[in-house]
């Protein structure tokens, strides 16, 4: 006899949990939601963008306003079902055996496939929740996304770490696919990632950077394994207008990150100058190299087609610096133009 985690029979519940693969990408990007949902009905504008438009997936973060999950549930509860991805929600507020059976129940809520990304986060954070922070985050990584995914592929877990103990499994049910993925910014990571992930999900990763330095370490560490992971990378962007200063949009954008040390050693090792002491100036590095995209829609087209060249699978669009300085209007015509550019040159 089989049971589950809850100690459940389910020797006669069915098979894998692990679907067929979900429709084939159109070539188009994504879009990201940049901030918290604050209201249940907050997504529901971007989930229309996406459905409109044919932009490939919606995503967001962790919220610590209306959670991420429910977020999504909602919106697909008020008939916008789109395929949803999360970069990233994290590890240390739930249990892995939590974390998968809220990632198939969004695939069974959206009826799309889902990115299920998680991040270790900050350790200030971890702290706060456990009282000290994890002694490897690399090893909590591969523990936790290992797990994940033997329990979205129907296995029994039986684990005993030093991060989290499991014996069981999810109650076995048919649902859309889910790839599970993980936030990478450094090699170190992208080798972790790459031996137990689905997908890598990079923020400000220069395609170059993607290409040379990630790639390989991704490839390194999925040497023991069939399957390769590919990567999605979050891209800021805004359409070239009137008015616009693109230095303080990608500081208004991006000036969290550009404090943090994580992101500014890889916008270094990247060849961007980036210091956690002058954000300002890190702004500056970003738009000057590029990293942070601006001009026209075509312009913008073509700049992501260098990602694409570059090894990355998936690219979601940033509008935040529009959406923080000029409205949600604003940066939604941005988003549309872009995606219509990029589906002219596919189609070309």
């Amino acid at each position: 006899m089989t049971t589950d985690a809850s100690g459940h029979n389910t020797s006669a519940q069915g098979a894998s949990a692990r679907s067929a693969p979900g429709t084939a990408p159109n070539g188009l990007p994504s879009v990201l939601v940049p901030n918290m949902p604050d209201t249940p009905d907050a997504l529901r504008p971007f989930g229309e963008l996406v459905r409109d438009t044919g932009a490939r997936r919606l995503w967001t973060g962790q919220s610590l306003k209306v959670e991420t999950h429910q977020a999504f549930a909602h919106l697909a509860g008020a008939g916008l079902r789109v395929p949803v991805g999360t970069s990233v929600t994290l590890m240390p507020l739930r249990h892995p055996y939590d974390a998968a059976l809220q990632a198939r129940s969004l695939a069974l809520t959206t009826g799309h496939t889902v990115v299920a990304g998680y991040g270790v986060g900050a350790p200030a954070f971890v702290r706060s929740l456990n009282g000290r922070p994890y002694a490897s985050p690399r090893t909590m990584a591969a523990d936790y996304l290992r797990t994940v995914r033997s329990l979205l592929d129907g296995e029994i877990v039986d684990h005993a770490g030093d991060y989290h103990a499991l014996r069981g499994r999810l109650i076995p049910m048919e649902h859309p696919g889910v790839e599970v993925g993980a936030g990478v910014l450094r090699p170190n990571m992208a080798r972790t990632v790459g031996g137990v992930a689905d997908v890598a999900i990079t923020w400000m990763t220069p395609p170059g950077y993607v290409a040379e330095t990630l790639l390989p370490a991704l490839e390194e560490g999925a040497e023991d394994r069939d399957a390769r992971c590919r990567v999605a990378t979050v891209v800021h962007v805004a359409v070239e207008r009137a008015g616009r200063d693109p230095y303080v949009l990608a500081y208004t954008a991006a000036s969290g990150h550009l404090t943090a040390d994580h992101y500014t050693d890889m916008l270094r090792r990247a060849g961007v100058p980036a210091e956690p002491s002058d954000p300002r100036a890190g702004a500056v590095s970003l738009v000057d190299s590029g990293t942070f995209v601006f001009g026209s829609a075509d312009h913008i087209a073509a700049r992501l087609d260098e990602y694409r060249d570059a090894g990355v699978d998936e690219v979601i669009l940033n509008c935040a610096g529009v959406l923080f300085t000029e409205g949600r209007e604003a940066a939604f015509r941005d988003a549309r133009e872009i995606i219509e550019a990029v589906r002219r040159r596919r189609s070309g």
